[in-house]
This record gives C-alpha cells, sequence and structure tokens, in this order.
C-alpha cells in the first residue's frame, strides 16, 4: 500500500482553518449577523470582512449629537408634553472590511421634558414650560455606517422607568456635503418586538443638527457687508475678544445663554414674530446655543425662542420655533453678524423637513462699558431682510442679556454714574460707628449673599445679590478698567471724614428676588422676578453698604418692552454683620422707594436679611469640626477601653461578676445601641447630613463619620460580652438567690423613673412641634436669633427627642447599680474604678466642651455641632453644669461604697435594715 506523505505546511494551514472557523461561527456573532441583515442590510450592507484594525478618531465627534428633537413613541412618551430632547454619542469606532463603512458601538437618550406641549403651528406657550424630566428612554446599539451614502442603522436595547429591554432599531441620515442649508439629521428609532408584548412602542421620529467639523460656512463670511449692513450701529462700544485664547470660540462654543427680546412700540404680533407671521403670541426670550466654532471666528449656532415659562439648562430645540445659523466675529466691528434660516416643510407627519428661508439676519456684541442703566453683557438685534409685504417678514427685535462667559472676557469697564446723589445721601450713614469690629474687606467673596424681603404684610420673597465691581475690579477680582472713584478733596466737600475716605469703596450690585404667589408690592400684587441694578458706597470700617438702585419697569405687554423706563428711585442700605460676630447677628438691610405715596411707582419699604456665615466662620467651623470628629473617635476609643478593662477585671477577679447589676449593664448597651441604630444609614448609604450641606463639607466627612460608627459598635459588642458573663456567672449552683431579686427591685424603682422621663421628653417634644411654627430654640440656648416671618423651622423628629433622652440615661449610668448595692449590701468591689470613672469622664467631656464651645462659637455652628451634639443628650448652660455635677457626684457613691460599704451612703437608723444577707452555700459533703 502506498504512503501518502503530508507537507507539514498544509497540516499547519489545516488546523489553523479549523480553529478560525471554531471562533469565526460564536453563536453570538451569527445572532448578530442575522439581526442585522434582516434589520438594516438595506441601508449599509455589512462588511463581509470584519477589520481588526484599531479605533478611528474624528469619526465619533462628527456623528454625536446634543440638539435634537423626536416625536412619536406613545406607549413611552405622553403626548400632552412636547419639549423633546434628543442626543447620540459613539462610544467606539472601528474600521470595516469595506471601505467607509464603520463599524459603531453607541447610546441614544431620548428625554421629555415637564410642562410642555405640542405646537400647533408655532404656538409657543404651549411648547415650552418647566425643564424637569418626566419621561426618558436610553438605548444601547451596535451597527454600520456608511461614511458615502450617509446611512447609518444600528440596533440594540431600550430601556426606561416601565420597561426593560425593548428591542430597537436606530436608522438615521447624515447630510453630505454639510454647510448652512444642508446640516439637518433625520432617521427613525423602532421597536422590533412583536405588537402585541408590553416591550412595543411606535416608531419615534427624530431630528437634530450635524455637530461634525466637516460643516462648510459659505454665507456670512462671504457676505458680510450685507448680514450687518441693515442692523443698524450702537452707541455703545464693543469688547475686543482677539486676546482670548480661541477668539470668539471661547465666548460663544458649547454656552446655552437666555436673552430677553426687546419689541418696539410700533410692533403687532403680525410683523415682529421672529418665527412666525400668522399672529401667534410673542417669544418674550431667545436662547443662544453655540454648536460648532472654527479659525476663532467662524460659529454655527441655534436659536430659539420661547415665553418666560422656560427655564431649563438644556436648549428648547422644536423645529417650529428654532432657526439655525451661521455667522462670523467681525474684528474690526467688534460683533458677530450672522444669517439664520427657518427649518421648512416639518409638520406632524414629518414631510422631509429642510433649511431654508434664509433671510433672516443678526448682530451680537459685548458692550464694554457697563453702568446702573445698562447692564447687560451681551447687546444685540434681529431682523428679517425680506421686504415688509413679503410672507415671514419681522420687525427688527432687539435682545440683551448676560452671557454665561462675561466673567472670563477681559476689558470691561465699569462707569460710575451716580456718585455725587450717593454721597449726599449717604453721608450720614457712612460715617456712622461700628468701630472696634471687623468688616468683610469688599472685594472677598463674602459680599454676595442670599436673601430674605419681608413686606409690610408678613409674606417673604427669596433673592440673590452679587456685586458686579468693586472699584476697579469685577467681583471675581478680574480687572474692569478705571472706573470714576472718589477723590479726597470732593469727599471732604460732601462731608465725609478725610480719615474714612480710604476706607469707602465704589461698589455696584445686581440684585433679584422671586416673589411668592399674591405678594404685595406696591400699589398691586407682584407675581414676575423683580431685577435692581445699584451702585453706590461700602464702608468696610463699618459694614454699610449704601446705593442707588434703578428697578425695570418691565411691562405685561410685550410691544411696549422697548420702551420701558427704569425706576431709579430706589435706596439699598445693608448692615453687614462683624466678621468676629458670636451672638448670631444677621444681615440686615432696607429696600425703600424715595418716591412720593401719591406716585405709582411708589412701594413700601422692604426688609432685607439673610443668614449666611462668612467665608472664614465656613473654614474656623470645618476645622472644628474636625477637631469635633476626633474628639469623638477618642471618647468612644476610651470607652471601648473602660469596657475592656472592666472586662480584665473581672477576669482576674471572676467572683465579683454576680455583683455587677445586669440593669446597669443594659443601661450602658442600650444607650449605645440606640443611637447606632438611628444612625446605621451611615455604615449603608451616602447619605448626606444638613450640616455637611450647610458647610459645603463633602464625603471625607461622612467616611469619619463610618469609622465613629465602627468604634461605637466594637464598644457595644464589648458591653455585650461583659452582660453575658454577668448573666452565665448567676447561673451556677453556687449563685445567690438574691442577686436576681435585687436586680427585679433595681428595675421597678428605676422603670418609673425612666418612663416618667421619656413621657416628659415626648411632651416637650409635642409641645415644640406644635406651639413654635417658627424659629425659637427651646433648649436654653446661647444663639437665639428671630428669623423673619414665613421662615418655617423644622424642629428635631421625635426619635432625635429620643436620642437626646438616651444620652441622658447614659450619663447616669450608674444610677442602677447604686441602688442594688444598698438593696443587696454588697460589700465586693464589683466595678473596677477605671471603668466607672473612665465611663463618667467620657460622659462628663462633652458637657465641659459645651460650656467652653458656647463662649468662642458663633451661632451659625450650631447646624454643624458632632462632638457634643445637642441631638444626642441635652445640653444647656444649665443642663452643661447639672448633668456632669450629677455624674461625678455618683461616680463619687459607687467609690464610696466599694470602699466602707454599700449602706456607707444612708443614714445610720437604715443601714442595719433586713436584706439580703451572705451566708455560706452548704454542699453535699457537710452534710
Amino acid at each position: 500500500m502506498e504512503t501518502v506523505s503530508l507537507n507539514p505546511l498544509f497540516i499547519f494551514f489545516l488546523f489553523f482553518g479549523l480553529f478560525y472557523s471554531s471562533v469565526s461561527i460564536n453563536p453570538s456573532d451569527l445572532a448578530f449577523k442575522s439581526t442585522y441583515s434582516r434589520l438594516c442590510s438595506h441601508l449599509v450592507p455589512e462588511p463581509a470582512v470584519h477589520s481588526d484594525a484599531g479605533s478611528v478618531p474624528g469619526v465619533a465627534d462628527d456623528l454625536r449629537f446634543q440638539s435634537g428633537y423626536f416625536s412619536g413613541g406613545d406607549r413611552i412618551f405622553n403626548r400632552s408634553t412636547a419639549s423633546m430632547h434628543a442626543s447620540f454619542r459613539v462610544s467606539s469606532v472601528r474600521r470595516s472590511g469595506s471601505d467607509g463603512v464603520f463599524e459603531l458601538h453607541g447610546q441614544m437618550l431620548l428625554q421629555q421634558r415637564r410642562g410642555a406641549t405640542p405646537a400647533s403651528g408655532r404656538m409657543l406657550r404651549r411648547v415650552f414650560s418647566s425643564g424637569k424630566v418626566t419621561h426618558w428612554m436610553r438605548v444601547s446599539l451596535s451597527g454600520f455606517w456608511s461614511q458615502f451614502s450617509g446611512n447609518l442603522c444600528m440596533f440594540g436595547t431600550g430601556s426606561h422607568a416601565n420597561l426593560r429591554n425593548a428591542n430597537v432599531v436606530l436608522k438615521l441620515r447624515y447630510p453630505r456635503d454639510l454647510s448652512l442649508l444642508n446640516c439637518l439629521i433625520r432617521g427613525t428609532l423602532e421597536s422590533f418586538d412583536d405588537k402585541n408584548i408590553s416591550q412595543y412602542f411606535e416608531p419615534i421620529s427624530i431630528l437634530a443638527l450635524s455637530q461634525s467639523s466637516k460643516f462648510k460656512f459659505t454665507v456670512a463670511g462671504n457676505e458680510r457687508e450685507k448680514v450687518c449692513g441693515g442692523g443698524g450701529g450702537s452707541d455703545r462700544e464693543g469688547l475686543s475678544l482677539r486676546n482670548l485664547n480661541r477668539g470668539a470660540c471661547t465666548a460663544f462654543l458649547g454656552h446655552t445663554n437666555r436673552f430677553e427680546l426687546e419689541y418696539g412700540s410700533q410692533c403687532s404680533n403680525v410683523t415682529c414674530n421672529p418665527v412666525s407671521g400668522d399672529g401667534e403670541e410673542l417669544p418674550g426670550y431667545m436662547f443662544f446655543h453655540g454648536t460648532l466654532c472654527a479659525e476663532r471666528e467662524k460659529v454655527q449656532m441655534l436659536l430659539g425662542f420661547s415665553d418666560s415659562g422656560y427655564r431649563d439648562a438644556i436648549f428648547p430645540f422644536h423645529p417650529n420655533t428654532t432657526l439655525v445659523s451661521e455667522g462670523k466675529w467681525d474684528e474690526k466691528e467688534n460683533q458677530l453678524c450672522a444669517v439664520a434660516c427657518r427649518i421648512l416643510n416639518f409638520t406632524e407627519s414629518w414631510l422631509s423637513p429642510y433649511v431654508g428661508d434664509c433671510n433672516i439676519r443678526l448682530t451680537l456684541r459685548f458692550p464694554a462699558i457697563l453702568s446702573l442703566r445698562n447692564r447687560s453683557t451681551v447687546l444685540g438685534q434681529i431682523w428679517s431682510d425680506k421686504a415688509v409685504d413679503e410672507p415671514g417678514y419681522f420687525n427688527k427685535v432687539g435682545f440683551q442679556g448676560l452671557s454665561r462667559v462675561s466673567k472670563n472676557l477681559h476689558g470691561f469697564q465699569y462707569k460710575y454714574t451716580e456718585t455725587e446723589k450717593v454721597r449726599k445721601s449717604c453721608v450720614q450713614m457712612m460715617n456712622a460707628g461700628g468701630k472696634g469690629n471687623t468688616y468683610p474687606s469688599g472685594y472677598s467673596s463674602d459680599m454676595a449673599f442670599s436673601m430674605l424681603l419681608t413686606n409690610s404684610k408678613g409674606q417673604v420673597a427669596h433673592g440673590y445679590t452679587s456685586p458686579l465691581s468693586v472699584n476697579d475690579q469685577i467681583y471675581n477680582g478680574q480687572s474692569y478698567g478705571a472706573p470714576i472713584v472718589l477723590t479726597a478733596e470732593n469727599s471732604k466737600a460732601h462731608g465725609v471724614q478725610s480719615e474714612n475716605y480710604n476706607n469707602l469703596l465704589n461698589i455696584s450690585y445686581t440684585m433679584s428676588f422671586k416673589p411668592p404667589p399674591d405678594f404685595k408690592f406696591g400699589g398691586g400684587v407682584l407675581s414676575t422676578e423683580v431685577k435692581i441694578g445699584a451702585e453706590g458706597i461700602y464702608n468696610k470700617n463699618t459694614g454699610v453698604l449704601c446705593m442707588i438702585g434703578c428697578r425695570r419697569l418691565r411691562s405685561t405687554e410685550k410691544v411696549l418692552i422697548k420702551n420701558e423706563s427704569l425706576d431709579c428711585e430706589i435706596m439699598v442700605n445693608v448692615q453687614f454683620p462683624p466678621l468676629n460676630s458670636k451672638g448670631g447677628e444677621a444681615l440686615k438691610g432696607t429696600i425703600e422707594s424715595t418716591r412720593q405715596k401719591s406716585e405709582p411707582y411708589y412701594f413700601d419699604p422692604l426688609q432685607l436679611s439673610s443668614y449666611f456665615i462668612y467665608t472664614t466662620q465656613a473654614d474656623a467651623s470645618i476645622w472644628r469640626m474636625d477637631f469635633e470628629l476626633i474628639m469623638v473617635l477618642i471618647s468612644d476609643t476610651l470607652a471601648c477601653v473602660c469596657v475592656g478593662l472592666q472586662l480584665l477585671h473581672v477576669k482576674k477577679h471572676p467572683d465579683v461578676l454576680p455583683y455587677i447589676s445586669v440593669v446597669m449593664l443594659a443601661v450602658i448597651t442600650l444607650g449605645h445601641l440606640i443611637p447606632l441604630i438611628l444612625n446605621f444609614e451611615a455604615l449603608l448609604t451616602g447619605k448626606r447630613s444638613v450640616q455637611n450641606t450647610f458647610l459645603g463639607t463633602g464625603g471625607w466627612l461622612e467616611v469619619n463619620e463610618v469609622f465613629v460608627r465602627i468604634v461605637t459598635m466594637v464598644a457595644f459588642l464589648l458591653e455585650l460580652r461583659l452582660i453575658q458573663l454577668t448573666w452565665s456567672s448567676r447561673q451556677g449552683e453556687g449563685s445567690h438567690r438574691g442577686l436576681w431579686g435585687s436586680d427585679k427591685m433595681v428595675l421597678y424603682m428605676i422603670l418609673p423613673l425612666y418612663i416618667g422621663g421619656g413621657l416628659t421628653a415626648w411632651s416637650v417634644h409635642i409641645w415644640k412641634t406644635s406651639y413654635q411654627k417658627k424659629f425659637k430654640p427651646f433648649r436654653l440656648s446661647r444663639h437665639k436669633f428671630k428669623l423673619p416671618r414665613g421662615f418655617v423651622y423644622r424642629p428635631p423628629s421625635l426619635w432625635e427627642a429620643f436620642k437626646s433622652y438616651a444620652g441622658l440615661l447614659l450619663d447616669v449610668f450608674l444610677l442602677p447599680q447604686i441602688l442594688f448595692n444598698i438593696i443587696f449590701n454588697s460589700e465586693e468591689k464589683a466595678l473596677a474604678s477605671s471603668f466607672y470613672v473612665g465611663t463618667t469622664i467620657v460622659r462628663t467631656l462633652p458637657h465641659v466642651y459645651d460650656l467652653f464651645r458656647a463662649h468662642i462659637s458663633a451661632w451659625y455652628l450650631d447646624l454643624s455641632y458632632i462632638y457634643a451634639n445637642h441631638r444626642m443628650d441635652f445640653y444647656s448652660t444649665a443642663w452643661d453644669i447639672i448633668i456632669p455635677s450629677g455624674a461625678i457626684l455618683f461616680a463619687l457613691l459607687v467609690y464610696f461604697q466599694q470602699k466602707f460599704g454599700s449602706r456607707c451612703i444612708l443614714p445610720k437608723r437604715f443601714r442595719e435594715s433586713s436584706a439580703y444577707e451572705k451566708v455560706p452555700v452548704i454542699g453535699n459533703e457537710d452534710l
């Protein structure tokens, strides 16, 4: 028989082929191929060979989008609201075996914002409202994208609150040759589950703006004169962006700003609506969102229009109320010149929407000089370039507001225009006292604060105020330029003492507050946000701030907005509390109208107050919290050591074990158990406590609190061991029958006392919660102060009241042992002196520390107590004397009992009363 010789290379390739085949026929790969072929092959054919090439840079950024709109999916998304936001990102990109086809993995997020309703035509009030997410869907996808066709097809699973593992397929078409007129991404997200199961949902249509870096700027840059020529000039000089790191890109890219629209009195609903010419309601605000920037000056952006109800941080993308725009920053004129286009042919049936009607122009600048009457850091105009009689024409509309990046822009100047009037009005306040105390310097972050404003009816509005400029600096320390400042000569002429001149700072503020419903203000009821600009003088030696304010008198009729006036007959006076304040002093002040009561813009004085804490005080509080946390660790460690020493004592002297009161050990153990249970969440959750939030401390404190609970747990376990040893020692044949009887008598004596104390604590808690509706601390606090009417104080919960009572029981832990010794007439030294003296010190030191802390701390620190926590025991000047005195007295009584006899503390006639006597135990052998 003829032998066949096999080539070794042939054998190698045969085995390699078998191995490769076994790898390539993975069932999951086959499932992917089968599903992809069924759902996507007609859009992007799957490559026959997969490449092992690495990731491809740039593709993921070109495919992602942040600003998208969607509709449909009625089983998931409630159609009664329609502020829909879609975003898509690609997490990984790999080249495939086919040229121009890329393998993708990514995620899509669909969100519905609460309070918006579907648009009918271009209705604005029903489109945008509050921004809270009410419905959402998150989808993980895998698939392919063709660079040549622009088609993307991916499938995967989606989930939301009431749905899991829904099978979905995403189909998108990306534009090629990107430009302003060809920049929309269109597609669908569909379910390929059976229609009869709960995971199925109706198809979702998606429309988004491409943010690819391949976008070609073709309009605004080539037609600058035509774009900006009709905008009209501005009498306010624009700020240059030349010195910014990325030029105009720094100011515009990635930021969403909201600007107020200003309509001229000649406007009507037909001729001035930027998004509709059919008589719909005028929008109140324009949202500006920079999506792409190139060459330091070319910007792609979205312009959205809404009423005053929309305050979400996410751009309000809706095709009917959104313009697509591109512009170029003009370095010569220091302004942005832009062209904007509408999204046309968009209806609820999605009939191929596209970008067109690019006859809208926009200019925007950053005014270089700010003043009391001109506070906006952004000014601009938007108008139609069409003829008046053409469809889609609208009259020129102005806009103004604050840019999110204003503090990053250099070269602003603030011009103080009311210095003469301020000097005359504030001269007496500037010369007022306040000496001997230290106040904020004027440049520190302490000059900004949240505030409460109380009107004559006791109604309270919440607001915030912050400096705009201090002398020649903006509030964050960057230079505005050279403002007009006081000189020594004119300060004397107007009565300001020369020694006070160096202590006076020119300062400007922005103030705003949101009134509650039915807030009485002036002659009527105020329901809209109030904004006040102010400038004046701050005396850093007395903490007095005196300013003149201007309130915008915005009419409810939007066509009158441009002609609105400013009410500058307002005085703002503020007295800052001293930095070294210890008595709970609060910032106080007034906002008053200087008009006559008969004038229409007069309003009754508003009382201003704030209970913020200074930065130095917060830092001191955090340092003190660190110290107190160490004290807690030391205290709990000492408690463990004391119990451990008692265990060593009974190990050396096991005969004393039965003479330890089980009731006393139970009190000690329960005293540690109750706080441990109520604070067990610290071991399981990352829940922030009030003091952490109040002082801005982070997770470091919480981690250390967990360690404190662990040490407390160790002490608790050691105490359980001591109870177990004492209990076992009384179970033997030689144990005295009177031991348990004595403990029962102790229990009968102290149980009514403990129950009565608990009922008293409960009654006091009920009284506090029912009687004290406002902040009036019940305890003998050294830091009482009165908050404005309407400020509700939430008293400690019932559990917290019992935690304090448990702390009191732990303070008098020796009482059961003293009673046990008297009843049983024990002569044994059952307790080690290191145990009862050490534990007494552990329970006494917090009260001593609290007395010391009361003389060095301020009221604001009450919220951050850790050691000697006012919600873990009874603390006040009286309690801090009574409790340590009682604890020390009990320790002395135990010492005398163990040295001179258990009844040495009783009068002589009671010392010999019959009780349980120790008799020798007679065994069987003696009988």
